[in-house]
């Protein structure tokens, strides 16, 4: 660790990559020759144009994007879109199937209900109080788009394979798992995600979204809230989050140069959930949370016997300089956040310590 940094475990905001940490301060007064900080420069300058074109160039790359998508910024982060998407999508007696995986499902669910607009929940694991991720699932063939959250940070349930929708254009609210292993962008309409768990900082969400879907996008929308004017105007209808763009930039520079791609991401998530896991489930001391088929590898979330060892464990893991281990408050328990910048090291302290703390409490 460096500079008495710790592990950082948390759900989001969550850790970023130090290198690009490093970069940020190094440049952070001069950025790129200016005289002027990042946070500075005009976003109608060069400068801020080679970040963003930059970084929509990258998420190409890495995500295999043909022409048919666009790569957008938005500001108002997942939420913002749970009520864009059926603002933009569903018109008159349009109606959409969305898949309920937990909070931010029921999230997504529940705004487009607020719009009045015709939502078929085709699927839901609420009756295992969230945890697993239903199989199986009929979609209806005249829905616009299908719905689901791909990762769920606070269950620690995520989709192992995407589900066959028959045709229909899926969209998924990326936030958890985003870049973190390759992607078949064909099956997919539109993708979101906000930033600040797994390729950023708060501030902005990334929209990809297919040209076919753009062009259901009704003129009547106010500006700010149609797909359209970030499309037409590279996302800067007017001033974007401008720093959040430029750290996204670096992630994706990081995970292109220094990862080598996301192939090579997919590899390296796959060990730290392995160990991780093989920790929780060897023995009786500690128990996972999500079925074993529908795991996450990106928020592996557990418990402990009793709630004050929980309290315990966490407050001696920040100790021995390993934070954010607090489960969500609305399940209680631990969740260790272990997203692509979390490094294999982290991983590997937190679980030399769970030995540790078991035999002393076991």
């Amino acid at each position: 660790m460096k500079e008495n940094r710790i592990y950082n475990f948390n759900a989001g905001p969550a850790a970023l990559p130090l290198e690009v940490l490093e970069e940020i301060k190094d440049s952070f007064l001069n950025f790129g020759g200016s005289g002027m900080s990042i946070t500075e420069v005009s976003h109608r300058s060069k400068w801020f144009d080679d970040v963003i074109n930059d970084a929509v160039a990258r998420t190409r790359r890495l995500l295999k994007l043909d022409d048919r998508f666009s790569v957008l910024f938005i500001q108002g982060g997942a939420s913002m879109q749970f009520c864009m998407i059926p603002m933009n999508l569903l018109q008159g007696d349009d109606s959409a199937d969305y898949v309920n995986t937990g909070t931010w499902s029921t999230k997504a669910i529940k705004e487009a209900e607020i719009l009045g607009k015709r939502v078929n929940v085709v699927a839901s694991s609420e009756d295992k109080n969230f945890s697993y991720i239903p199989k199986n699932i009929s979609f209806n063939s005249n829905a616009v788009y299908a719905h689901i959250t791909s990762n769920n940070t606070i269950k620690g349930t995520q989709w192992a394979s995407y589900p066959d929708t028959g045709g229909v254009p899926l969209i998924a609210d990326m936030s958890s798992d985003i870049m973190s292993r390759p992607l078949d962008v064909d099956k997919f309409g539109l993708i979101y995600a906000g930033a600040q768990k797994n390729i950023g900082p708060a501030g902005v969400c990334m929209v990809i979204i297919r040209d076919d879907m753009l062009g259901r996008v009704p003129e009547s929308l106010p500006s700010m809230l149609k797909y359209t004017t970030y499309a037409s105007k590279n996302s800067m209808y007017n001033t974007p989050p401008c720093f959040a763009i430029y750290t996204i930039q670096l992630v994706l520079k990081w995970l292109e140069e220094t990862v080598g791609g996301l192939e090579k991401m997919a590899e390296i998530n796959e060990k730290k959930a392995r160990i991780l896991y093989e920790a929780i489930t060897s023995g009786e001391f500690y128990r996972a949370t999500a079925a074993p088929d529908s795991r996450s590898l990106m928020n592996v979330t557990f418990r402990l016997p009793d709630e004050e060892l929980e309290k315990r464990f966490i407050a001696q893991a920040l100790e021995n300089g390993m934070g954010g281990l607090k489960g969500h408050r609305s399940v209680g328990g631990c969740r260790a956040s272990i997203y692509n910048a979390t490094p294999l090291a982290a991983v590997e302290a937190l679980v030399n310590f769970m030995k540790t703390f078991e035999k002393k409490n076991g």
